[in-house]
C-alpha cells in the first residue's frame, strides 16, 4: 500500500534535470492537481496586472467576450504537453497552437518571459502557503528545468535557470511594471465572474469575496479593489490551510488527476482536438490581431 509521502520518496530519487518532465508530471497530477489548477489560475491572473498585457487581452475580447473558451483552451493545451511531453505529435500540435496565437501579436519577449516565471514561482509560493507539503529541491528544479524547456520551445529569449532565478525576474518585473489600466480590470472583473460562474448563483458573492482575499496587495492596488478585511482573509486562507490538513491525511492519489477532467473545463463534452483549441487570428476580425499591431518575432515554431 502506497504511503502519503511515498511519492515524494520517488520524485528525490530522481534526477531533476534529466527527469524533470516525470517529477512534473508526479507533482501536478498525483501529489496537488487542485492546488496547481488554482496556483496556475493565479498565475495566469497576476499577469492582467501588467498594462500591456491586460490591455492586449481586453482588446482580443477573448477574455471578456469568450471567458469559458478562454479557459479551457489555456488550460487544454498547458495540460496537453503535461500528459503527453514534449517531444509527442500531440505535445507538439499544442505548442505549435500556442506560439501560432502569440506571433499574431506584438508581445515582448520581456512580457513572455514574465508570464513563464509565473508559472514556476506561483505555484511554489501558493503551496508554501496552502499545500499539504511544500515543494521539495528537486521539484523546484524540475520545475524550472520544464518551463525553460517550455520557454524554448517557445521562442523566449533569456529564460531563467533556476528556480532563484525566476522569482527574481518575477519579483522585478512585478516591481517595474505592476499598475491600473482600464482594460486590466475588466478582463480581471470577467475572470472573477467566470470563477463565480462555476457555483450555484447565490455562491458567486461568495466566491469574488474569497478570491480578493487571496490577492496580494500589489494585485488590488494594480486593479484598485478595496483592500478585504482581516476577518474575510482569514476565514478564506484559514480555510484553505484546513483543506490542506485534510489532504495530508487522507491516502495518496493512485491515478493520475490532469487538467482535462476538471470540472471547470465546460465547453467540449463530446471531446476536443487539440489542433482545433484556441483562436485562429484573422486580420480585420476585432482582436485577432488587434487592427495595428505587428506580428511578435519572439515565438518559434
Amino acid at each position: 500500500m502506497v504511503k502519503r509521502y511515498d511519492r515524494l520518496k520517488e520524485i528525490q530519487r530522481l534526477d531533476p534535470e534529466r527527469d524533470f518532465l516525470e517529477i512534473y508530471r508526479l507533482t501536478v497530477t498525483h501529489e496537488f492537481p487542485w492546488d496547481i489548477t488554482r496556483a496556475l489560475e493565479l498565475a495566469l491572473y497576476r499577469t492582467y496586472a501588467v498594462p500591456s498585457i491586460g490591455r492586449l487581452l481586453d482588446e482580443t475580447a477573448e477574455l471578456t467576450e469568450r471567458s469559458q473558451k478562454r479557459y479551457d483552451d489555456t488550460a487544454l493545451l498547458l495540460d496537453t504537453v503535461v500528459e503527453h511531453g514534449f517531444d509527442t505529435d500531440d505535445g507538439r500540435t499544442a505548442v505549435r497552437r500556442i506560439n501560432h496565437m502569440h506571433r499574431s501579436y506584438d508581445i515582448s519577449n520581456d512580457e513572455m518571459r514574465y508570464v513563464l516565471c509565473t508559472f514556476v514561482v506561483t505555484p511554489k509560493r501558493w503551496l508554501d502557503g496552502f499545500g499539504w507539503r511544500r515543494l521539495c529541491c528537486h521539484e523546484r528544479r524540475a520545475f524550472a528545468a520544464y518551463y525553460r524547456t517550455l520557454g524554448a520551445r517557445m521562442g523566449i529569449k533569456d529564460v531563467p535557470e533556476t528556480y532563484e532565478d525566476f522569482e527574481r525576474t518575477l519579483d522585478a518585473y512585478e516591481d517595474e511594471h505592476f499598475g491600473w489600466d482600464e482594460g486590466g480590470r475588466r478582463v480581471s472583473d470577467a475572470t472573477l465572474a467566470l470563477m463565480g460562474s462555476w457555483y450555484p448563483a447565490p455562491l458567486a458573492p461568495l466566491v469574488r469575496g474569497a478570491s480578493l482575499a487571496l490577492l496580494d496587495d500589489s494585485l488590488l492596488r494594480a486593479f484598485r479593489y478595496p483592500r478585504p478585511g482581516p476577518v474575510a482573509r482569514g476565514v478564506t486562507r484559514g480555510a484553505l490551510r484546513l483543506r490542506a490538513r485534510a489532504v495530508r491525511l487522507l491516502p495518496p492519489r493512485r491515478t493520475p488527476h490532469y487538467a482535462r477532467q476538471n470540472p471547470e473545463i465546460k465547453g467540449y463534452p463530446n471531446g476536443y482536438e487539440i489542433a482545433e483549441l484556441g483562436t485562429f487570428p484573422t486580420p480585420g476580425i476585432r482582436g485577432c490581431p488587434v487592427p495595428g499591431r505587428r506580428p511578435s518575432q519572439s515565438s518559434a515554431e
